[in-house]
């Protein structure tokens, strides 16, 4: 049995992070059923997002689209809308409307800017809002442009999980005391969230708001290097053991410029001759010298490539059956979750009879 299973999840289809929180809960186990706008609802296959999911085709504009909602809406432990502040009580599906049918039901509202504030009605991306919140601050080189994984900071981890995580917290105290709530995911909040990690280091001085010149973007030792057929590796070296050990594999630890891992003058030094030696070998052969070992190694894969690595075929990490795409994480040692499956199309009569 699947950790989420019995959890009843309405999703009001959107773009990107509501989705994938969707499906993050779809992969768990919960029951979601897509309300999704009609014409778009037969693109079933190879849309990852929609996998694990029940999909229907409903237009909310109209009187008979808003009945199936609210008909769901009774019967949901959460739901699941990523429209812009107003737009669901503009259709006559806003928290007030919805928590008067279901008054347990969590409503998670996921946007960019939040439900308030100066930019709430404004347009944006995920490489908007990250760099708002500081979360994109640090993903550069010194006297270069920022620039993050796409999606990746800013709709999966500050926008989707913290809609999950939201959603959850909310559906367990809903269970409790028999009250809902409303959840105000926004990207903003959650990046910002995610920095306090780093602001932690910040505090200790480990971190500067100079770009280049901390443990975690200017080092030697934790940075991404270009090998000699054109691939790249990665080290993260920052222990003092780990660094030690580094140097004894690429045979650099009699090299009297390496000798002091923290002296911040030597770094641009230490980097541009660390560079030169990678740059010596093919990306296969330093896995070869340095994969497994304590040095904090790994190649820069593509994903493709990376669904072939031993360690990743070994958790069967990903799938190529039918398009590539991850297995559900995390996993739980005695609720598995089930192999996910594609996304069904039914009819709305399916739909009220499937949460009868």
């Amino acid at each position: 049995m699947s950790i989420l299973k019995g959890v009843k999840i309405l999703e009001i289809e959107g773009l990107g992070p509501g989705p994938f929180c969707g499906m993050l809960l779809a992969d768990m186990g919960a029951d979601v059923i897509t309300l999704v706008r009609p014409g778009s609802s037969n693109n079933v296959e190879g849309n990852i997002t929609r996998r694990g999911k029940n999909v229907v085709g409903a237009d909310l504009k109209s009187a008979e689209g808003r009945d199936l909602c609210l008909s769901l809406v009774a019967k949901a432990d959460g739901l699941i809308e990523g429209m812009r502040p107003g737009v669901m009580e503009r259709l006559g599906l806003g928290p007030d409307v919805c928590m008067s049918a279901n008054p347990t039901l969590a409503y998670g509202r996921l946007t960019g800017w939040g439900q308030m504030g100066p930019l709430a009605q404004s347009a944006g991306h995920d490489i908007n809002y990250i760099a708002l919140s500081g979360a994109l601050w640090y993903a550069g080189h010194k006297d270069e442009a920022p620039f993050a994984p796409p999606t990746l900071i800013g709709d999966i981890a500050g926008g989707s999980l913290y809609l999950a995580l939201g959603l959850l917290g909310t559906i367990m105290q809903a269970r409790a005391t028999g009250k809902g709530d409303i959840i105000d995911a926004a990207i903003v909040d959650g990046s910002a969230h995610m920095m306090n990690l780093v602001l932690t280091a910040r505090a200790a001085g480990l971190m500067q708001e100079t770009r280049g010149s901390s443990v975690l973007d200017g080092s030697h030792w934790y940075d991404s290097y270009k090998c000699k057929d054109g691939k790249y590796i990665t080290l993260g070296s920052l222990e003092p053991q780990f660094y030690a050990l580094l140097l004894q594999l690429l045979k650099l630890d009699s090299d009297a410029l390496f000798q002091d891992q923290y002296a911040v003058d030597k770094w641009p030094a230490q980097k541009t001759t660390l560079a030169a030696v990678i740059a010596k070998k093919t990306q296969s052969e330093w896995m070869d010298i340095l994969e497994g070992s304590d040095a904090c190694f790994a190649p820069v894969l593509a994903p493709s490539e990376a669904a072939e690595h031993p360690h990743i075929k070994a958790r069967e990490i990903y799938s190529t059956e039918t398009v590539l795409q991850a297995a559900p994480a995390p996993r739980f040692a005695h609720h598995p979750s089930a192999k996910p499956r594609d996304a069904q199309l039914i009819s709305s009569d399916e739909a009220l009879k499937l949460w009868s």
